[in-house]
């Protein structure tokens, strides 16, 4: 190969790597906004079901009903909070594991999320 060869292969290598990495933060970027928004959706549901715990409670103590931990319908309730809880403890950790996933670089295979953009 010449010299002048040898400079364009290395151009063009360097401009798919760096396409490569713009795309690849694109697409993370992507992802991290759309669990951001799932996030979201799952704070509003967990405020919801604290307002309708609360509501329950104040009911209970109006009627006299001392023991709450009995009403099933708190139980309930309860069991759903400590559940979207969960899933968006699940949902901060994807998200803190998305960006710290680094590109692949042109020696390496393709890694799972290339996988993943194929997908959507």
């Amino acid at each position: 190969m010449s010299a002048k060869n040898k400079t364009t292969e290395r151009l063009f290598q360097a401009t798919r790597q760096a396409l490569n990495t713009a795309s690849f933060r694109a697409n993370q970027y992507k992802q991290v906004v759309q669990k951001k928004i799932d996030l979201g959706a799952i704070h509003k549901k967990i405020e919801q079901l604290q307002s309708e715990l609360g509501k329950r409670v104040g009911d209970l103590y109006q009627i006299g009903k001392q023991e709450i931990s009995t009403d099933k319908e708190a139980a309930h309730l309860l069991e759903k909070l400590h559940s979207l809880k969960q899933a968006a403890a699940l949902l901060k950790e994807e998200i803190e594991l998305i960006r710290t996933e680094l590109p692949a670089t042109a020696e390496e295979p393709s890694t799972k999320s290339d996988q993943s953009q194929k997908k959507d």
